[in-house]
């Protein structure tokens, strides 16, 4: 993530940016990172391509197509994962869903609640030590819950509109 893609934003917006790129250094293997809103709609995003785009007025319809992997890919993912843990917990009468993770041969996923059904997705390699991932994802969790207003999310879901 770089700077260029906060020009603009309130102070608020800038710290999750400046929270996520924190997460994203400091978890080994981590390849992509994304908030999402409870619709489903990415919100933040460890993707500079996509953040850099928001700066850019000429990129070719060729240069926006999305990478495989990438944060709108996760973003996708995150929510399918959520609806899908939020309805077996509901069919199990357990309560609201905290966090899942999900260990492929050649990666993990790990989502967690952030408040107001958004959520905060990671995609980090097989190598990844879940431990720190959970941590970090955790901490960012604990800092960007009280923030992520409406009003913020509003702010940032214009933001990811406009890098699209």
């Amino acid at each position: 993530m770089t700077a260029t893609g906060t020009f603009g934003l309130s102070s608020e917006a800038r710290n999750l940016h400046w929270l996520l790129t924190n997460l994203v250094e400091e978890v080994r293997g981590a390849r992509s990172v994304a908030v999402v809103s409870s619709d489903g709609l990415l919100l933040l995003s460890s993707d500079p391509a996509l953040h850099d785009a928001a700066d850019s007025a000429a990129e070719s319809a060729a240069e926006s197509e999305s990478p495989r992997g990438s944060s709108a890919d996760l973003a996708t993912i995150i929510s399918g994962i959520s609806s899908l843990t939020l309805g077996a917990a509901e069919l199990m009468d357990t309560g609201g869903v905290k966090h899942t993770m999900v260990a492929m041969a050649q990666g993990t996923v790990f989502v967690m609640s952030i408040s107001d059904g958004s959520l905060l997705g990671l995609h980090a390699g097989a190598d990844c030590d879940m431990h720190v991932v959970a941590y970090h994802m955790a901490m960012f969790v604990g800092r960007a819950g009280h923030v992520l207003t409406p009003e913020l999310r509003s702010e940032l879901r214009k933001s990811m509109e406009r890098a699209q």
